[in-house]
């Protein structure tokens, strides 16, 4: 696949230190498509793992969701996790270009799923009572960054 994005301690300290984060797909009339998203950190690599999870959701198939959709159709991806704060010189964000696809946790995709179930239940105490590991989930690998403020 190229040469691979490090995403460095920076960026991994902010991503870290960050509860949510907005995802951006592109919907099939060319408008982006924005959604608050939960996420955990590939532990090595330049991916991020956002679960399809139990919150209420206006389809019973989490697969057909609109940005499920939309990323079938254009995988390219834009997640932006920005730190807001009282005082504006601590006012940062981090946004994280790439291209997503749906894993599931089974086949091919089962050991990196479970991972990625194990990295958000550790990352979100609310995940502990949800079947994260029963449903797929999207998997943001991140081409490039860019910043604002001191991540």
């Amino acid at each position: 696949m190229g040469s691979r994005l490090d995403l460095g301690r920076d960026a991994r300290r902010f991503l870290a230190g960050a509860r949510r984060a907005t995802l951006g797909t592109i919907a099939a009339d060319g408008v982006p498509r924005l959604v608050p998203i939960c996420y955990a950190v590939h532990r090595t690599a330049p991916v991020l793992y956002s679960p399809l999870d139990e919150k209420p959701k206006r389809v019973g198939d989490v697969r057909e969701l609109a940005r499920v959709h939309d990323i079938a159709r254009d995988p390219r991806v834009t997640v932006l996790v920005d730190r807001w704060d009282e005082s504006w010189t601590r006012l940062a964000w981090l946004r994280c270009d790439g291209r997503a696809s749906l894993i599931e946790p089974v086949g091919a995709d089962a050991a990196e799923h479970a991972l990625a179930v194990e990295g958000l239940r550790a990352r979100y105490a609310q995940y502990v009572d949800h079947d994260l590991a029963a449903r797929p989930m999207l998997r943001i690998v991140v081409a490039r960054t860019s910043s604002w403020g001191e991540p």
